[in-house]
């Protein structure tokens, strides 16, 4: 008998009969399958055979039998790889699947809510990044830290002083989620992340209320989910000037902590710095997008949708006044002291947050004026979201409340559906000729800075297209980009801490750094592959597009985690869940 030890789940899955070794070329989703759904392996090896079987993983028995596909290309690295295609095996279970040349892939089960604990873990990752908060064993487990960064005597920046608040201010701004891998606050990152969890709650309300994450607020009146989102929420409402409306375009140290402190032991001052019109239109639609949900739980939390409404017309009003005052942080520093050099964020294109804002704007208040102050056609084409695009999200949120557009300007929701319609169909183009067949990776240019989360975001406009036309076709490509995330890649990483047998284990996350524990924090999306290598870390194994990752902490560039990374996680795992339940 032999056993396969996996690394990150810690137990054995033993194969009976002829010995067979471990085979990293042997590439698929490490959490599992649904019966009912796709089920794909990718062989990366250049002589495989032509046949696969699934086997048992506690008695070795051969359950299935396959034949791997004619070669493909991958177009990156000129490798061949070979599809093993099990779709029609729907026993559940664990197993593994094998090819006789190489060996035996990591194991998977095979089973209804197969990746419901990704779901949880992804958002229970959003409790890790709390701020101002001790994280208690009771929830943290081996995790658990004490609270840092209070943040009840955060300096106003020169660059962001007014009459009312000169330099030097001492404000309040607690709370909120660490950003990424350090310790700051940004509000333009916290736009999409906020976003894309609010409108989860709103495309799957029933779902998200049965999710319970163990946090601290488990078991009141609050869904699990906003209760995360209102632990930002109230931070974001820390961040706007009561005194013209004006928002803060960041929270932050001048410089980054080191990698080596945990956040009770980084005690440098923090700063509030200039304005933006990009992070008050993003914190103008986050606010918008609260009001309308929030406005459910008057009981439980009075006041607080009145407040962000408030908010988000005052962020509106100081955005019309001031509509091209950019984040430029070099020229911040060659104009005020101290110089900041933290995340910029910095944002040169606006349109895009324009629509956001005047979309949620719009559907909360139904005051026309909102709708008609934009162009929501000027773009031709749709793009899938990131931070710095955010149009998008203003076309998901219009055609999910499209009842509320009336006469003359229902008419624009065919347009809507079909730009979104169009992009999924490009994104879709060709998949059965890609070596992972996954949309992820159809060009080199998916394999930005945050390549997973770009990833995520497409799987996510698939699922929008499939609430659209209810074509199968959508949910399933929807499902092999989070069968990407969990190891269909060319790295055969699963790029989700904790979920997986080959994980990421060295994040450049500090508090996975700094806590003397071996493995990092769970549920934390990594970057992903990224060619450009930007923080010239040496152990990166290639610069091919698809493979250019390392698991190394000094990589930022592909193996930082992110909040605006580990949303559109959350959102797809959770609608694959909901959507292949159905």
């Amino acid at each position: 008998m032999k056993c396969l030890f996996s690394i990150s789940l810690a137990f054995a899955a033993c194969i009976t009969g002829n010995a067979q070794n471990f085979s990293n070329e042997i590439r698929l989703n490490q959490v599992g399958f649904y019966p009912t759904g796709s089920k794909i392996a990718v062989v990366s090896a250049g002589n495989p055979g032509t046949a696969f079987t699934i086997k048992k993983t506690d008695s070795g028995e051969v359950v299935y039998q396959g034949t791997l596909s004619a070669p493909r290309v991958n177009a990156f690295s000129q490798r061949n790889t070979r599809i093993a295609d099990f779709s029609a095996f729907q026993k559940k279970g664990s197993f593994v699947v094998e090819v006789a040349a190489l060996g035996i892939s990591h194991p998977f089960e095979i089973k209804e809510k197969v990746h419901e604990p990704v779901a949880v873990g992804a958002l229970k990752g959003f409790y890790f990044q709390r701020v101002s908060a001790g994280l208690p064993e009771r929830y943290a487990g081996k995790w658990q830290r004490p609270a840092g960064h209070p943040d009840d005597k955060v300096l106003v920046h020169p660059s962001a002083a007014s009459r009312a608040r000169p330099a030097g201010t001492a404000i309040a701004s607690p709370m909120g989620w660490y950003d990424a891998g350090d310790y700051n606050k940004y509000i333009v990152n916290s736009g999409i992340t906020m976003g894309t969890l609010m409108s989860l709650y709103e495309d799957f309300p029933a779902f998200c209320k049965t999710l319970k994450t163990d946090i601290p607020e488990s078991g009141n009146a609050l869904p699990d989910l906003l209760d995360e989102v209102l632990w930002n929420l109230r931070w974001m409402l820390t961040m706007q000037d009561p005194d013209d409306g004006g928002v803060y375009h960041k929270l932050t140290n001048a410089e980054f902590d080191g990698m080596n402190q945990m956040p009770h032991q980084a005690v440098k001052p923090r700063y509030v710095v200039q304005k933006s019109t990009t992070a008050t239109l993003d914190f103008a639609a986050v606010m918008a997008q609260a009001a309308r949900i929030f406005r459910a739980f008057e009981t439980q939390l009075p006041g607080l949708a009145d407040s962000c409404l408030v908010a988000a017309e005052s962020a509106w009003t100081w955005a019309t006044l001031y509509p091209d005052v950019l984040y430029d942080q070099k020229a911040m520093n060659d104009q005020f002291e101290p110089d900041v050099n933290t995340g910029a964020y910095g944002d040169q294109e606006v349109s895009d947050e324009w629509l956001w804002a005047a979309a949620e704007l719009y559907l909360t208040t139904q005051n026309y004026t909102y709708y008609q102050t934009v162009v929501f056609f000027n773009n031709a084409d749709l793009s899938v979201p990131d931070w710095s695009d955010v149009e998008a999200l203003a076309s998901y949120s219009l055609l999910r409340h499209q009842k509320l557009l009336e006469a003359p300007y229902d008419g624009d929701v065919p347009e809507f559906k079909a730009r979104i319609i169009r992009l999924a169909d490009l994104l879709i183009q060709d998949v059965d000729k890609h070596a992972y067949h996954t949309v992820m990776g159809k060009t080199a240019k998916d394999f930005v800075w945050g390549s997973s989360a770009h990833a995520a975001n497409q799987g996510i406009l698939l699922i929008q297209a499939y609430s659209l036309t209810r074509d199968r076709k959508y949910l399933d490509h929807a499902l092999g980009n989070l069968d990407y995330l969990l190891g269909r890649n060319a790295t055969g990483y699963s790029f989700v801490t904790g979920f997986g047998d080959k994980t990421p284990m060295h994040p450049h996350h500090r508090p996975s750094v700094a806590d003397g524990i071996p493995e990092p924090v769970p549920g934390l999306l990594s970057g992903g592959p990224n060619p450009n290598q930007q923080d010239k870390c040496t152990t990166y194994p290639s610069r091919i597009p698809d493979e250019s990752f390392t698991d190394d902490d000094c990589s930022y560039a592909s193996n930082e985690i992110a909040i605006n990374w580990n949303a559109p996680l959350v959102y797809l795992a959770v609608a694959i869940e909901v959507l292949m339940g159905e």
